[in-house]
């Protein structure tokens, strides 16, 4: 993924989170899909799909049964 469009994917998802400490990084092995993090920690990777002249992202998160165990 680009600069400029990793940008404007941390400035949304920033804001649907309202999480200021989420970055979006570029994942340099591939270049449609980047890693997110939260304070540091990795939390989703963002996945950029074309399709028919679209373009869409794909957000994928993974949840552990160790992760919500007592919450």
């Amino acid at each position: 993924m680009k600069k400029d469009e990793i940008a404007r994917l941390q400035t949304y998802l920033r804001k649907t989170f309202g999480s200021p400490t989420l970055e979006v990084k570029a994942q340099p092995k591939k270049d449609d899909m980047a890693e997110v993090f939260i304070g540091g920690e990795f939390v989703a990777a963002l996945y950029r799909e074309e399709e028919e002249g679209e373009t869409s992202y794909q957000f994928q998160m993974a949840i552990l049964d160790m992760d919500i165990e007592g919450v």
